[in-house]
């Protein structure tokens, strides 16, 4: 048994008039996953003959988003993702037309399908079914109570454990029909929809979205910017259910939109509290922070109502009871600035080292550094004569002094 592409078998194009049934199915609503189909003849259902019994030259119909499924006695042995008409074939080798969806459809097929035939008896059950193979969307979901959330940012030294509640849609798909149909819907009478799992699948997904959104927060990211990462995410939960959605259901997540992340009211301020903190590390916006605080209380200062001298004296006495002048910490700030400009620009001693030495051409006396003269060519000497005490070079060294001019010392020849 299996299905043959119904255009290799036509007969100047009255297949149509051949085919003793037919089996198709209409666009399928975003709320049924699995559908049954029954056999129509002449586009009325045909009252002759068994339901379960699909006679030999059958024409059979898939429709874009479809996936067809042949089941004799509960065991799959025709599968079809490929849109077209085919006819149903006793006497051919069961075929797989895998169509959009991933080549692993066919060893799945390999695995759980089972090829026989009844050399030409009828079975005694044969089922078509329809599966939905686009993305099933408007998937809502919420976290019911918080869920944790590690805030990182090595830059200021931030390293907090938050609580956060988040809410969206996500959509999903069926990748492999043939994994649905054994672990989930099995021999449905009519339709299987998505009110059927979609209470075990939210509760699935909400298990995994922690663990997800803690390996994305890997990037240091702050609660705020969850929603700008949906790729990361969708990424994310996929691995975290594969194993019990994709290799065990066939489904496989499509697509994840985040609602505004919220945080309860103590986290998102213990969360300011720390980044000021760490903000404020810095002297220099330290001292930025002080000034614009003193700055308000100047103005306030003179709207005193006792007289501005009396505001001004109780600010001055606030100010020499304690705490840290801007001045000061400006100073600081300028000074690690000038610290780290020194360390990062400050040559090492192996770098000046390796500095080039510069030597006088005895021929044109000008500057070189390298072995030979850029202005007439000559080659660097050897060692060219100089002073012991003070390295004064004289530029002609065909003429030495007896004496150095700089320093007085005798000039070794």
């Amino acid at each position: 048994m299996g299905l043959i592409k119904a255009f290799t078998t036509a007969a100047s194009g009255v297949i149509s008039d051949q085919w003793k049934e037919f089996f198709y199915c209409d666009s399928m609503p975003s709320d049924v996953l699995v559908k049954r189909a029954y056999k129509k003849t002449n586009g009325v259902l045909n009252n002759f003959g068994s339901d379960n019994i699909i006679t030999n030259g059958s024409g059979i119909a898939v429709a874009d988003g479809q996936c067809m499924m042949i089941v004799e006695q509960g065991e799959i042995v025709e599968v079809c993702a490929e849109p077209g008409e085919f006819t149903y074939d006793t006497s051919s080798e069961p075929s797989v037309f895998a169509g959009d969806l991933n080549y692993a459809i066919e060893e799945t097929f390999r695995k759980i399908g089972r090829r026989f035939s009844y050399g030409g008896a009828a079975a005694k059950d044969q089922r078509v079914y329809y599966f939905n193979t686009k993305e099933l969307r408007d998937n809502k979901f919420g976290t019911p109570s918080p869920i944790p959330f590690r805030v990182v940012d090595s830059k200021i030294g931030l390293d907090l454990d938050v609580d956060i509640r988040c809410s969206g849609v996500y959509s999903y798909k069926i990748v492999d029909p043939l994994l649905f149909y054994t672990n989930v819907c099995g021999n449905v009478e009519n339709d299987f929809t998505r009110e059927d799992i979609d209470t075990q699948l939210k509760a699935e997904f909400v298990n995994a979205l922690a663990p997800a959104l803690g390996e994305v927060g890997k990037n240091e990211i702050r609660p705020s910017q969850l929603t700008e990462y949906y790729d990361d995410i969708t990424n994310a939960m996929n691995e975290q259910l594969s194993k019990l959605w994709k290799e065990e259901r066939g489904l496989e997540i499509v697509s994840i939109a985040l609602n505004p992340i919220t945080l309860t009211e103590h986290d998102s301020e213990r969360l300011k509290a720390a980044q000021n903190a760490a903000v404020y590390a810095n002297p220099a916006m330290a001292a930025a922070n002080i000034s614009q605080a003193q700055a308000e209380a100047m103005v306030e200062a003179a709207s005193n109502d006792a007289g501005a001298a009396i505001g001004f004296m109780g600010m001055g006495m606030a100010m020499n009871a304690g705490g840290s002048n801007p001045a000061d910490l400006f100073a600081i700030g300028q000074e690690q600035k000038k610290e780290s400009q020194v360390s990062f620009f400050t040559p090492t001693e192996s770098e000046e080292e390796a500095k080039p030495v510069e030597w006088i051409c005895p021929s044109c006396s000008k500057k070189n550094d390298g072995n030979y003269c850029t202005h007439c060519g000559t080659k660097k000497p050897d060692e060219a004569p100089h002073c012991k005490n003070c390295g004064f070079t004289p530029k002609d060294i065909n003429d030495l002094p007896n004496f150095c001019p700089q320093c007085g010392t005798k000039f070794e020849k």
